[in-house]
């Protein structure tokens, strides 16, 4: 294996590295493949003498070089990493190295001006161009799975089941990437009379977790770079820990006592509908340009989830924009008297006449996907790729821009306005305040997506802490229940049943936020465990894709499938296992806190097997799944990085 790996090494084409080089340190597979081979050549060695190895070292003399140099910096960087004092989570130091204002002469300070305006409107635009690569990512994933999902809420069988409800409201919000639009149609389905207040508060419930895979996925751009990369990840997954969290805690709350459901009658009596309400303020800004690309008929889903199955066949692309009266000459004829003059006779005769008539007729849609012949799941993958990639460019562009500018004494006002707390007694409010910003600015814009992963990056980068984006996310989280209140105002029928789950989304999030918030103890459990997912990430960087897999659809859909085969199914399968976890997480805590009051052989897990214990195991698969390769693609693949 390792003379293989050696030579393949002299045959790399240089022309595909650079961009082979990031998909696999994506995967963390380069310094995986760096130990593999390592140990591979110290068994050889053994066995055969050193010559061999020695005579394949010399022949590819100049590879091993950079690669023992990325191997040294790599080292340095773990040894770092276990100093008492080196604290990957704590904003950087951003250094300006350029000159200062006054040792500049008069035309390096007009270019100075002149290139921060260009960044400003770098930023300006990555981020608008961003918001919009949302808007399609989402559009995408309605196309490919948005029919599905108002099949799925239209089964009374899964509603009826609140764990079954909770998990359909993941899979739901995943599929058409937005909360916003997963409430408004479940708000819709209440107001019909389809849906239950009840059955519809678990998928509430569901939908808050699934809204926040989109930030999840963003913080993914930022995978080159270790700490960025544990940063922003553990900043996204934050808002996973909170909605995970409250619904462990809520869900049995709300089973047993119905007090979200009592709570939001008593507060919806006497509210009257509006039929006008604005349901998206966020598309005045973004559909100038998203509707250039594509525009769907958002009502097709809400048709199918309240049971109106002949939408089925109907595509989600807007075939028709509206309606336009045209002006169209006719020929009228009428029967009318003639008198002859010469005769006096009077006849019946049939006269012809010109005249304008009104006709209404559908406005064709002018957008780059009308009217191609393609179908949905199609046109839905094209999508999800083109959007993807606006989306990484924009990131790229923006996290670059923003690195530029955020240093010296930008930086240093930056962090001192939003990291900084309050002076004195006042600094328990700081959290608050942020909580207040959060959701007016998510009210704004209408999506928790937009806003939270807006400000991924930004904790990548260390310009927001993780401290931080935790109360940004919590008022996040408020603000975007607005959304379900404005599809309740403007719902024709069932207002009352309509705005009460609207209420119920409400005071769910501000119910989490009590557990979890106010309490500096409480405060600590979702931060110390994103900061944990960030660690795992930073050291198994293919752990961030298998969180987002299993997370949130395999784990999900097992749920699903275990729920529907009944109770006793879900509590035979799924009640050990979740006792199985619980009894791991206390003696965790023991381990950690006390280990005297543990019996020896729980004061470790070195007895357990070691892929029970650890990820190595899984990493040195990826590895040899990396090295192997070669003998596929031998020609734009290396072992070595």
């Amino acid at each position: 294996m390792l003379e293989f790996c050696l030579d393949q090494k002299v045959k790399l084409s240089v022309r595909f590295w650079p961009s082979f080089r990031s998909i696999l340190d994506f995967f963390n597979f380069s310094e995986s493949c760096n130990r593999y081979i390592k140990t591979q050549m110290g068994v050889k060695s053994e066995r055969n003498g050193s010559v061999n190895a020695t005579k394949k070292l010399e022949l590819s003399d100049i590879e091993m070089n950079s690669n023992e140099k990325q191997l040294s910096e790599k080292e340095k960087y773990f040894q770092d990493e276990q100093s008492e004092d080196y604290d990957p989570w704590r904003a950087p130091e951003l250094v300006d190295n350029s000159p200062a204002w006054s040792e500049l002469n008069n035309v390096q300070r007009i270019q100075r001006v002149l290139f921060w305006i260009f960044r400003i409107a770098v930023v300006l635009g990555s981020l608008y161009l961003f918001i919009c690569s949302l808007s399609l990512l989402s559009d995408s994933f309605r196309l490919l799975g948005g029919k599905a999902a108002g099949e799925a809420l239209d089964s009374e069988g899964i509603v009826s089941n609140p764990i079954a409800g909770l998990m359909l409201g993941i899979l739901v919000t995943v599929l058409v990437q937005s909360s916003s639009t997963s409430t408004s149609i479940v708000v819709t389905m209440v107001g019909a009379e389809i849906l239950t207040v009840s059955n519809a508060i678990p998928i509430i419930m569901g939908a808050n977790i699934g809204t926040s895979v989109t930030n999840t996925i963003v913080s993914l751009a930022q995978s080159p770079n270790r700490d960025e990369f544990r940063r922003a990840f553990g900043g996204a997954t934050v808002h996973d820990m909170f909605n995970w969290l409250s619904v462990i805690v809520l869900l049995p709350i709300e089973i047993i006592t119905h007090y979200l459901y009592w709570l939001s009658l008593a507060l919806t009596s006497g509210i009257k509908g509006d039929s006008n309400a604005k349901q998206d303020l966020l598309k005045a800004l973004t559909s100038p340009f998203t509707k250039l690309i594509i525009q769907l008929d958002k009502n097709v889903i809400t048709n199918i989830a309240i049971g109106q199955k002949e939408y089925l066949n109907k595509s989600l692309i807007k075939s028709s924009c509206g309606s336009v009266v045209r002006i169209v000459p006719m020929n009228v004829s009428s029967l009318v008297n003639v008198t002859n003059e010469t005769s006096g006779e009077t006849t019946l005769e049939m006269v012809y006449e010109s005249v304008n008539v009104s006709q209404a007729a559908k406005k064709h849609c002018r957008f780059l996907f009308a009217n191609t012949g393609m179908s949905d799941p199609v046109i839905g993958i094209i999508l999800l790729i083109a959007s993807v990639v606006l989306l990484c460019v924009c990131l790229i562009l923006l996290v670059k821009c923003l690195q530029s500018m955020m240093k010296g004494h930008v930086a240093k006002i930056i962090k001192k306005t939003i990291n900084a707390d309050f002076p004195g007694r006042w600094s328990v409010l700081t959290g608050y305040v942020f909580m207040l910003v959060g959701a007016g600015v998510t009210i704004i814009v209408q999506s928790s997506s937009v806003f939270t992963s807006t400000i991924t990056p930004l904790v990548g980068i260390g310009v927001i802490e993780l401290d931080r984006m935790y109360p940004l996310t919590l008022g996040s989280n408020i603000g975007t229940t607005t959304t379900g209140v404005l599809a309740a105002l403007a719902t024709k029928t069932g207002l009352h049943n309509a705005m009460q789950i609207a209420i119920c989304h409400l005071f769910f999030n501000i119910s989490g936020i009590l557990v979890w918030y106010p309490i500096p103890f409480m405060r600590r459990i979702p931060i110390k465990l994103a900061k944990f997912m960030g660690n795992t990430t930073a050291k198994y960087r293919w752990f961030a894709v298998a969180y987002l897999v299993f997370m949130f659809f395999i784990i999900p859909g097992a749920i699903l499938g275990l729920s529907l085969a009944g109770w006793y199914v879900l509590l035979a399968v799924g009640g050990p296992f979740l006792l199985l976890l619980i009894f791991i997480g206390i003696i965790n805590v023991l381990q950690k806190r006390k280990p005297n009051l543990l019996p020896k052989g729980l004061q470790s897990w070195d007895w357990a097997p070691i892929w029970l214990r650890s990820l190595e195991p899984y990493d040195r698969i990826f590895s040899r799944i990396c090295c192997y390769s070669k003998r596929s693609k031998p020609e734009v693949v290396a072992c070595e990085f």
